[in-house]
């Protein structure tokens, strides 16, 4: 009983490290990078010319 209850313990250990892992290589990946910002960037006016 007292291996299986360690087993469980490594196994989550290992579990939790390797998500951790995964979140920091996401974050310097930039998959958390402002996602509101594209639906915005279509109203922006950069047209050097005016219209007629």
């Amino acid at each position: 009983m007292m291996t299986t209850i360690l087993l469980l313990i490594f196994l989550s250990f290992c579990i939790g490290t390797g998500v951790w892992l995964f979140f920091i290589y996401a974050v310097k990946k930039g998959e958390f990078d402002d996602i509101e910002a594209a639906k915005y960037r279509m109203l922006e006016d950069d047209d050097d010319e005016p219209r007629e």
